[in-house]
């Protein structure tokens, strides 16, 4: 699908439904046991053009059924109605963002050379926790663990990157001594 408007439009109604009926709580988990659970053939399955819709809701129903509460099964079922199973993994990932916004939770997404200890997490989180714009926000880390970075850290917040990574030091460094390259010597 990758039209993000219809998986917001659709992501939108399933909170509004949770909201509703108090089952906010009870939706996320079924979202995140389905985005899980959606990867690999399941995925490729809902995405085939080849494969019968009819074949791919009996298949989900085998999967989901009586394992996820019924507010979701019925929204699925009318995702699968309309045609729109395509994009499942869109309109989850869509979900999970109007979740964070309704709950107030910021995603740090911390990316180090290697693994860091609950400490240094907790400091990063304190630090932008001070920014005016997190002030009353939750804040959580996103770890990724890229060997190529060499040191340091980087930190996206949505449109922000923070780059403090060796590897971006030494990229600088690079540029100045390419762009001093034909510098005439002093005689």
């Amino acid at each position: 699908m990758r039209n993000t408007r219809v998986a917001k439009r659709y992501s939108k109604a399933l909170m509004d439904l949770a909201v509703e009926t108090n089952q906010v709580e009870a939706v996320k988990m079924d979202a995140d046991s389905i985005r899980s659970a959606i990867t690999g053939e399941l995925n490729q399955v809902l995405m085939s053009p080849v494969i019968k819709h009819e074949k791919k809701i009996a298949i989900f129903k085998a999967i989901f059924s009586g394992k996820i509460s019924p507010l979701t099964e019925s929204f699925f079922n009318l995702l699968f109605a309309k045609g729109r199973e395509v994009g499942t993994v869109d309109i989850l990932n869509a979900f999970d963002e109007a979740y964070r916004e309704l709950k107030g939770i910021q995603i740090i997404e911390l990316t180090t050379a290697v693994p860091v200890s609950d400490e240094v997490k907790e400091v990063i989180i304190h630090n932008f926790s001070q920014l005016e714009r997190f002030k009353n926000k939750k804040l959580q880390i996103n770890e990724k663990v890229k060997e190529e970075i060499l040191g340091g850290f980087v930190v996206q917040l949505d449109d922000q990157l923070y780059d403090a990574s060796i590897r971006h030091d030494l990229d600088v460094i690079k540029k100045q001594f390419v762009d001093n390259m034909y510098i005439q010597k002093l005689r």
